[in-house]
């Protein structure tokens, strides 16, 4: 870049050129103005600022439909910020990025120091042509049965106005692209988590000289099918967790060997579920729930995610097995809520139907597992309807590239396992893999991992981290009441 171009670039880049009279920011051909960040099923909200970006549906036909795409700007706090932010990558797949936001932002502290964060809903979520379907609904009773399952993804297909085909990852990365001419960046640094690092390693694969760096968080390879390994990874997960509280004397004296409990409360509630009179955890109106399977399994499952969850488990199967199920079926019902609120089942299903479905088969030595095969018998089930879209060449192949790359992973992830990150690390030519000991899924906002995320962007150093910072690091203390744990 010219010397003579230097200064206007600054100016993009800081977001100096704002319109006369008007509270907004212009960065390259985007103008961004105050909005207000909420994300779904919680109360967390931020107020940061807001852009949109237009592109077409169909990439090959850009005269045809256009989509306009939300983006996020959390403004870095430098007068002249760096030339090359960083963009963020939510999860799922089905999750928006700006209605995810408040719940990563503290991660991103210390990067926002010298750098602008942006992120754009990804197409199919948030505001940009949300492909919205009902999830199976496991309080509404029993779990849909296979022509039930093809049915809902049938009436929703109907219900939606889009090229559901156009919604793949391979497609969605050109957005970002679209995104990084818009802002004039030079290039990107890439932030993903869980489903994002999916996004991440494939926008790097189409757009290699794009990219300045790479942060992998609960890293998916690219080979990995999603859903195949759930039911194995929660189970040893949850062996781990469960098997904690059975090595500690206080646990062990109050709830004897809870992975025992859970089994047995799940074979219990699969043979006689029952009807509960609880309050609802948000309203604390009187509402009916059940204690079945279903119920257990999301306890498992999504309480197992983060190290606070994860202590409530033993005490919550105790209850509930010794006949006080009201606090086991309310959790249920709210991790149920919010998951229901985040997740966009239909660019789920335009994603996974085309780059997962068809290399998923049900497992045989997984159905006694506690999560069994229903995650992929619900995705081959409506799979079986939805229309599969591209998958670009090579989707699938190991990432290999020399670009600096840090990979994140807790040590009790059950649901992308640090064996995953290794996986991928064999592939890198400058990269290291950080674990946080005790910790679950997403390893940005834990301890110190935020300013080693800074450092590594700063530097392009990952081999030349200290991270002897995430020692400290360790489970959450297992609650032995409904007041916590011992002192």
């Amino acid at each position: 870049m010219g010397d003579t171009m230097k200064p206007l670039f600054l100016m993009l880049a800081a977001g100096l050129l704002a319109a006369p009279g008007a509270e907004a920011r212009r960065i390259g051909q985007l103008e961004f103005t105050p909005c207000e960040l909420a994300q779904p099923g919680t109360g967390a909200t931020l107020r940061l600022e807001c852009a949109t970006l237009e592109v077409p549906e169909d990439p090959t036909r850009p005269e045809g439909r256009r989509l306009k795409l939300k983006v996020g700007l959390a403004p870095a706090r430098a007068a002249e910020p760096a030339p090359d932010p960083v963009v963020f990558f939510a999860g799922g797949p089905g999750q928006s990025a700006t209605e995810s936001w408040a719940g990563v932002d503290a991660g991103f502290s210390r990067i926002r120091a010298k750098r602008h964060v942006v992120f754009v809903d990804q197409r199919g979520t948030g505001d940009g042509h949300r492909l919205a379907c009902a999830l199976p609904d496991p309080q509404g009773g029993a779990m849909p049965d296979s022509a039930q399952l093809r049915q809902m993804a049938s009436d929703c297909l109907a219900s939606l106005d889009a090229d559901v085909a156009q919604y793949t990852t391979s497609v969605a990365v050109k957005d970002i692209e679209a995104l990084r001419l818009a802002l004039g960046a030079p290039t990107l640094n890439l932030y993903g988590g869980s489903y994002g690092t999916r996004v991440a390693q494939e926008y790097a694969r189409q757009y290699p000289q794009a990219v300045r760096s790479i942060i992998l968080d609960g890293v998916v390879p690219p080979g990995l099918a999603l859903g195949s390994e759930h039911g194995i990874n929660l189970e040893a997960a949850l062996k781990a967790i469960l098997g904690r509280c059975s090595g500690d004397d206080a646990c062990r004296a109050a709830f004897g060997d809870p992975y025992r409990t859970l089994y047995g409360l799940r074979d219990r509630v699969r043979a006689t579920p029952q009807t509960v009179a609880a309050r609802d955890p948000r309203t604390w109106a009187p509402r009916e729930l059940r204690l079945d399977e279903a119920a257990v399994v999301s306890i498992a499952r999504l309480f197992a995610y983060a190290p606070e969850t994860a202590a409530l488990m033993p005490l919550l199967l105790h209850e509930a097995a010794s006949g006080r199920p009201e606090a086991l079926v309310a959790q249920a019902a709210l991790v149920y809520d919010s998951l229901s609120a985040q997740i966009n089942h239909g660019m789920q299903l335009s994603v996974t139907c085309a780059e997962d479905a068809p290399r998923l088969s049900r497992r045989e030595q997984d159905e006694a597992l506690i999560l069994g095969n229903a995650i992929t018998g619900v995705l081959l089930d409506q799979c079986e309807v939805w229309p599969k879209g591209p998958v670009s060449p090579g989707f699938h192949e190991p990432l290999r590239t020399d670009t600096p790359t840090l990979l994140l992973s807790g040590e009790l992830d059950p649901v992308t396992p640090p064996r995953y990150a290794e996986q991928v690390l064999a592939d890198l030519g400058k990269a290291a893999h950080l674990v946080g000991k005790g910790q679950g899924h997403i390893l940005l906002n834990r301890g110190c991992t935020p300013r080693l995320a800074a450092e590594f962007i700063d530097k392009l150093d990952p081999e030349g981290l200290d991270a002897g910072c995430l020692d400290v690091l360790g489970p959450t203390p297992f609650f032995l009441d409904h007041n916590g744990a011992t002192p």
